[in-house]
C-alpha cells in the first residue's frame, strides 16, 4: 500500500508541476533560511563547551562598585587563583593568565606578531587542549619556554620539528618549544597563538609578582571538584577582596565558562544576557520563516482542492477510508519536504560562503556528524507533517457525493483558516520591515553623532621593539613631520578606541570620600589636540615649554562628576600623587558610541608608557605615498618589528558591527519571509478565483465592469494584509522599545517604520495577487457557466 500511495504521490506532483515548483521553491527557501539560522545558532552556542570538564569550569568575575553602579568585568588580581585554590575546599585547579596581545616570535628570518598568552601549568589542567607533540605534565614549568599552536609552528618551521628548538620573544628573549599544541577552536573565548609561562612572565614584567588587590589585570579559571561545590565556593568567594584589602570595592563571584560568551552582559552584578539575546531573535526568526513556508504550503495545496475534488470523490465511493487519504495527502507532503530539503541543501552550500564572510567565522554542515542527520530527519519529518496536516484533514473530509457532483465543497466561512494563515504570514512581514527600518535608522544616528574628534586620515600605528624611551620618539616624530607625510603627530598609551585602564583612585576637593567613581585614565604626548582634531575648551594642552610631570588634562565629564567651576589650576590626588588641571578638553568617543563618554583623566606620555602613534597624514600628499614613507621611517628606526598600522575611521566602524550584522541578517531572512508569504498570498488569490469563478462570470453577463471586478477580488485581500499590519504594529514597538532602551543615545520611535511596513506590504499583495485578478477578470465567462 506505501508503495502505491508513493506512486500516486508522485503521479500527482508530476500532474500538476506549477503548483509543485512553487510548494517545492517555497518549502526549499524556507528550509534553506532555517538550516543556515540554525547552523549559526549551534556554532554561537558550542562556544567554549569543547572541553572536558567545562560544566566544572569557572571564570572569576569581579564586581566593581564605582560611579553608583556595578561594573563586572572577568578580570582580577594575579593573586587570585593562588589564594583561592589554597583557601577555599572543593577546588580542584585554579588558574591565573593574562593575554599580552600580539607580539613578535620569531626563528631565523621568519618573524610574526601573533597573539601571546602567559598562564600557569595549571590552566592546560582545566582546558585540555589537544597536545600535538610535547609533554603536558610538565608543560609551562619552566620559565624560559613555549607551547605553539599548529599553525604557528608551521609558519615558524615548516617542515622541522620545533620541538627543543630555539625562538625569540620580541626580539630579545630566547624560549625553548616544549610542545605544539591543536589550534585553539574557533568557537572558544580564550585565545592565544602560542602559550608562555606565568613565570616567564614574572621574569620580564616584576609587576606581576606583587600582590596587588588593586590591580585587576588577569584571567582566573577555576575548576571544582564537583558541582556540589559550587555554591559554598561562590558564597566564600564575595569576602575574598575585603579579606586581603579592607579598603577594596570589589566583590568577587563565579560564572560558567560555558555561559563566558552568550551571558557577558551584567547590571548591577547580575547577569542579564548577552550575545543569548541575539540567539533567541535568531531561533525565533528560523522557526518563523518555516511555519510561513509550511504557511505557504497548506495554502496552496487548499487552493487546488477543487481540481481534487472528484478524485476524493472517486476514491471514497470504492471504498477508501478518510484516514487512507489523510495518509495519501500527508505522504505527498512528505515528499515535497524530501524534495525542499534536497534543494535547500545546495542553497545553502551556495550561500554558506557569503554569509561566512558576513559573520566572520566558518559554518559548515557536518555531513559526518550522525546528530546532525538525526535532528534532519526530525526537520523534515515536522515540516512534512506541520505542512501537510491542515491540507490532508480538509481534502479528506469531502463528501464523495458532492465531490462527485462538482458542487462546492468550501464550508462558505468568511473567517477561514487560510485567511488567518495568511494574516500571520504577513504580521511576520510587517515586523520584519519594521524591525530593519529602526535598525538602520538607529545606526545612522549614531554613525552621524560627533565623536569628538576628526577620524579622517588619521593613523595609528602600534609601538614596539626599541621604540620604547622619549628619545627615540622625539625621532620619529621628526622624522614623521620632516617627511611630508604627516602634518601632525602625537603618542597614546592605549588604543584610542578601547576602553581599557579605568581607575577609581582619583580624589578632587569636595569629594565624598565613601564616593567611588570610576575613571579612565591615559596619558598622551603633545600636539595631540591638533592631530585629534578635538579641542580644548578651557587652559592648555601639554607643551615642551612646561615642566608638564605632575600636570594632568581632564574631560568634560570628569568636569561635571567633579562639579569644579573653575577646574584649571585644581589640585587632585591620582593613585595618592598630587596633580594639578591645566585644561580641559572637549569629550571624545573611546568605548562605546551607543554610550555616555566616561570621566577621563589624561597624562603627559612620560607618565604611562606610549604604545601607539597618532599620525594625521598631510591631505596635500597621495595617500599611498604617505602610507609608504611612514612604513619607511618605521623599518629605518625599528628594522626588526613589522609595522602595525590601522585607519581609525576603519576601526571604528568596528564598533557598529553587532548592528550592522543584525540589520543585514533582518534584510535577507525579512525577505525571504516577505517572498514566502507572498506565494501563500498567491495561493489564497488562487484558491478565491476558484471558488468565485461562477460568481464572476454572472456578474460579467450582468455588465460588471473590469474594474469593479478586479476592486471586489483584490478588497478581501487588502483587508487582510491592513489587519496584519494593525496586529504588528504594537507587537513591533513593544520588541523595538525594549532593543533601545539599552542605548544611551537613541532615535525616537517614529510614525515612519510603521507606514513604510504598510506602503510596502500592501505594493507587495497589490502586486501578487493582482496578476491572478487580471486573468479571473478577463476569462470568458461561458468558461464556467456552460454546465449551468
Amino acid at each position: 500500500m506505501f508503495e502505491l500511495n508513493l506512486k500516486i504521490a508522485f503521479r500527482n506532483l508530476w500532474k500538476n508541476k506549477g503548483f509543485s515548483l512553487i510548494n517545492v521553491g517555497g518549502l526549499a527557501i524556507g528550509l534553506a533560511s532555517c538550516m543556515i539560522l540554525l547552523l549559526y545558532v549551534n556554532y554561537e552556542w558550542s562556544f567554549d563547551k569543547q572541553f572536558s570538564n567545562y560544566e566544572k569550569t569557572y571564570v572569576v568575575y569581579n564586581n566593581i562598585k564605582a560611579s553608583d553602579k556595578i561594573f563586572s568585568v572577568d578580570f582580577t588580581p594575579g593573586a587570585m587563583a593562588r589564594e583561592v585554590k589554597t583557601k577555599l575546599p572543593g577546588i580542584a585547579y585554579a588558574s591565573h593568565s593574562g593575554s599580552w596581545g600580539n607580539q613578535l616570535i620569531s626563528y631565523g628570518q621568519n618573524r610574526f606578531k601573533e597573539n601571546a598568552m602567559a598562564a600557569d601549568p595549571s590552566f592546560l589542567k582545566i582546558l585540555d587542549y589537544k597536545f600535538i607533540k610535547g609533554n603536558p605534565n610538565t608543560a609551562l614549568n619552566a620559565p624560559n619556554t613555549v607551547i605553539l599552536t599548529k599553525t604557528l609552528a608551521n609558519k615558524l618551521f615548516g617542515t622541522e620539528d620545533p620541538i627543543n628548538k630555539i625562538v625569540k620573544f620580541d626580539n630579545k628573549e630566547e624560549l625553548k618549544v616544549e610542545a605544539v599544541i591543536e589550534d585553539v577552536p574557533a568557537n572558544s573565548s580564550i585565545r592565544f597563538d602560542y602559550l608562555l609561562p606565568w613565570s616567564f612572565l614574572e621574569k620580564i614584567s616584576p609587576d606581576a609578582k606583587n600582590i596587588n588587590w588593586g590591580d585587576n589585570s588577569y584571567l582566573t579559571l577555576i575548576q571544582l571538584k564537583d558541582n556540589t561545590f559550587f555554591d559554598s565556593v561562590n558564597s566564600a568567594m564575595k569576602g575574598i577582596f575585603r579579606q586581603n584589602d579592607k579598603n577594596s570595592n570589589s566583590e568577587a563571584f563565579l560564572h560558567p565558562l560555558a555561559k563566558l560568551h552568550l551571558y557577558s552582559d551584567f547590571e548591577n552584578g547580575k547577569s542579564v544576557g548577552g550575545k543569548i539575546d541575539r540567539l533567541r531573535i535568531f531561533l525565533i526568526l528560523a522557526f518563523c520563516i518555516l511555519l510561513i513556508a509550511c504557511i505557504n504550503f497548506m495554502n496552496l495545496t487548499t487552493a487546488r482542492s477543487g481540481k481534487r475534488a472528484k478524485e476524493v470523490g472517486v476514491r471514497k465511493a470504492i471504498g477508501s477510508t478518510r484516514g487512507a487519504l489523510f495518509n495519501q495527502f500527508i505522504l505527498e507532503s512528505m515528499v515535497l519536504s524530501f524534495i525542499g530539503t534536497a534543494i535547500a541543501f545546495i542553497l545553502v552550500e551556495i550561500s554558506l560562503p557569503y554569509f561566512n564572510q558576513l559573520l566572520g567565522i566558518e559554518l559548515f554542515i557536518q555531513y559526518h556528524n550522525w546528530q546532525f542527520w538525526l535532528g534532519l530527519f526530525v526537520l523534515i519529518f515536522f515540516t512534512g507533517l506541520l505542512a501537510g496536516s491542515y491540507p490532508a484533514l480538509y481534502l479528506s473530509s469531502f463528501q464523495s457525493v458532492k465531490a462527485l457532483k462538482g458542487i462546492n465543497v468550501n464550508t462558505g466561512s468568511g473567517f477561514s483558516i487560510r485567511k488567518v494563515l495568511v494574516v500571520f504570514q504577513f504580521v511576520f512581514a510587517a515586523c520584519m520591515i519594521i524591525f530593519t527600518t529602526f535598525i538602520y535608522q538607529q545606526l545612522n544616528y549614531i554613525k552621524n553623532k560627533p565623536i569628538g574628534y576628526d577620524k579622517n586620515n588619521l593613523v595609528q600605528i602600534t609601538l614596539q621593539g626599541n621604540l620604547d624611551n622619549e628619545q627615540k620618539l622625539e625621532l620619529l616624530k621628526d622624522k614623521l613631520l620632516k617627511s611630508g607625510a604627516a602634518s601632525h603627530v602625537t603618542f597614546f598609551n592605549a588604543d584610542i578606541n578601547s576602553n581599557s585602564r579605568n581607575t577609581s583612585d582619583i580624589y578632587w576637593p569636595g569629594k565624598n570620600p565613601t564616593e567611588s567613581i570610576l575613571f579612565n585614565y591615559r596619558s598622551a604626548g603633545t600636539d595631540f589636540v591638533a592631530t585629534m582634531g578635538t579641542k580644548i575648551l578651557t587652559g592648555r594642552e601639554f607643551s615642551i615649554k612646561y615642566n608638564d610631570s605632575n600636570k594632568v588634562i581632564i574631560n568634560e565629564a570628569a568636569v561635571k562628576i567633579m562639579g569644579l567651576q573653575n577646574p584649571v589650576g585644581t589640585s587632585l590626588k591620582f593613585w595618592g600623587n598630587p596633580v594639578t588641571v591645566v585644561g580641559v578638553m572637549k569629550d571624545f568617543v573611546s568605548a562605546s558610541p551607543y554610550q555616555k563618554v566616561m570621566p577621563m583623566i589624561i597624562h603627559p606620555i612620560a607618565r604611562f608608557k606610549a604604545e601607539v602613534a597618532l599620525v594625521k597624514l598631510n591631505n596635500r600628499q597621495n595617500i599611498s605615498t604617505s602610507l609608504a614613507a611612514i612604513d619607511n621611517i618605521f623599518k629605518e628606526i625599528n628594522p626588526d618589528f613589522p609595522v602595525e598600522r590601522n585607519f581609525l575611521d576603519e576601526s571604528f566602524e568596528k564598533k557598529f558591527a553587532d548592528e550592522h550584522l543584525l540589520g543585514t541578517l533582518s534584510n535577507w531572512f525579512g525577505g525571504f519571509a516577505i517572498f514566502i508569504s507572498c506565494l501563500g498570498l498567491l495561493g489564497l488569490a488562487l484558491y478565491m478565483a476558484e471558488q468565485r469563478k461562477k460568481e464572476i462570470s454572472i456578474r460579467k453577463v450582468l455588465g460588471a465592469s473590469m474594474y469593479s471586478i478586479l476592486n471586489l477580488l483584490n478588497r478581501d485581500f487588502i483587508s487582510l494584509v491592513i489587519i496584519a499590519n494593525l496586529i504588528a504594529f504594537p507587537l513591533a514597538y513593544v520588541i523595538i522599545n525594549k532593543w533601545l532602551s539599552s542605548f544611551d543615545f537613541r532615535i525616537g520611535i517614529s510614525v515612519f517604520p510603521f507606514a513604510l511596513a504598510t506602503a510596502l506590504s500592501l505594493v507587495i499583495a497589490m502586486l501578487t495577487v493582482s496578476a491572478q485578478s487580471i486573468k479571473v477578470a478577463t476569462t470568458n465567462p461561458t468558461d464556467a457557466l456552460r454546465n449551468e
